[in-house]
């Protein structure tokens, strides 16, 4: 049995915990938290909640843990720490910052004998995989990625971390018309401006500036600067009524040529009910390919990039032969 440790209990480590639940060969250990642990409710009988502080005490208890943070002010810093102690798992998305996320955890891990897996979501994750087999089997072509229609838990986050907003959720929209040309074997060239759009809705605390807040937002690097974003102020119970859907999904499209006469799109989707309960679920498949990886000696820091799939399912090798080969 993996032995899985959950930092952070929001949405995603609710969907962290979910999945353990349908994997045979998973169990949850604990579940650490910087709220009072008295207030935290899970859904796992007998799994201890306990103060995030806590958490080194249990390095020789828990075999992967889990890191369920926000990217914009969580993760760049609790990865690197976390994984000074443990075999760790993040959903880091932030696209810019990758490189030098991967630096500062690859010399925590390194150093310490552990292996981190990063960015294991669904993009940056499980489309970055698909980007690069479609490179591999069309060089030269043109990739594009459009996200949603649906609530980014990153973005939404962020906003939430603005001085003066009570809560907010964050759309984001691709544009059809961009979509549609390239599914027609056009490749044009697109700005981030014309691949989507962003959509928000904001419950601003009493008294807020709310143009100081629209400002910070639309002007916000790496997340809504590049974009035509709108924002909408509404107040917590028209939010908790109209937005409470978790949905999102995307497409990746690979354009390229096989000779001058043949032309070929492939293209990947996916359409998710919950974004944070699927990409919890796709935590915990990479949680178990570190376990695997670490069990075979490899330390410092990976992506999906480098996990080979067989590593992240729980089906053995020779089953896969059988049914998936």
């Amino acid at each position: 049995m993996v032995r899985i440790g959950i930092m952070g209990y929001g949405n995603l480590a609710r969907g962290v915990e979910s999945a353990i639940g349908r994997n045979s060969d998973m169990t949850l250990k604990a579940v650490f938290t910087r709220r009072n642990p008295e207030t935290v409710s899970i859904a796992t009988e007998g799994v201890p909640v306990l103060k995030s502080e806590e958490a080194v005490n249990y390095k020789d208890e828990i075999d992967v843990m889990i890191l369920c943070g926000g990217s914009a002010n969580d993760l760049g810093e609790q990865t690197p720490y976390f994984a000074q102690y443990f075999n760790v798992v993040d959903s880091f998305d932030t696209h810019a910052k990758i490189l030098q996320h991967y630096d500062e955890t690859q010399r925590a891990a390194e150093d310490n004998g552990n292996l981190a897996a990063i960015s294991c979501g669904w993009d940056p994750g499980l489309f970055s995989i698909n980007r690069i087999y479609a490179e591999s089997a069309l060089p030269g072509g043109t990739t594009y990625t459009f996200w949603g229609k649906g609530l980014s838990q990153g973005h939404s986050d962020a906003i939430r971390r603005i001085e003066g907003v009570a809560d907010a959720r964050q759309y984001t929209i691709p544009v059809e018309e961009a979509l549609d040309r390239i599914r027609a074997g056009e490749t044009p060239e697109l700005t981030t401006r014309e691949k989507h759009t962003r959509e928000c809705y904001v419950v601003a605390e009493e008294g807020a500036d709310t143009e100081a807040i629209r400002n910070a937002i639309v002007n916000m690097p790496n997340y809504f600067d590049e974009y035509d974003t709108t924002v909408h102020f509404i107040s917590q119970e028209e939010l908790d009524r109209n937005h409470r859907s978790t949905a999102h999904g995307g497409f990746v499209l690979h354009s390229g040529a096989t000779a001058p006469e043949y032309s070929n799109v492939i293209e990947y989707s996916l359409k998710l009910d919950s974004n944070p309960y699927f990409t919890g679920s796709v935590l915990v498949a990479a949680a178990r390919a570190v376990y695997r990886m670490r069990n075979e000696g490899r330390t410092g820091c990976i992506t999906m990039a480098d996990i080979a799939p067989s590593y992240l399912i729980e089906t053995d090798s020779r089953s896969l032969l059988e049914t998936m080969i």
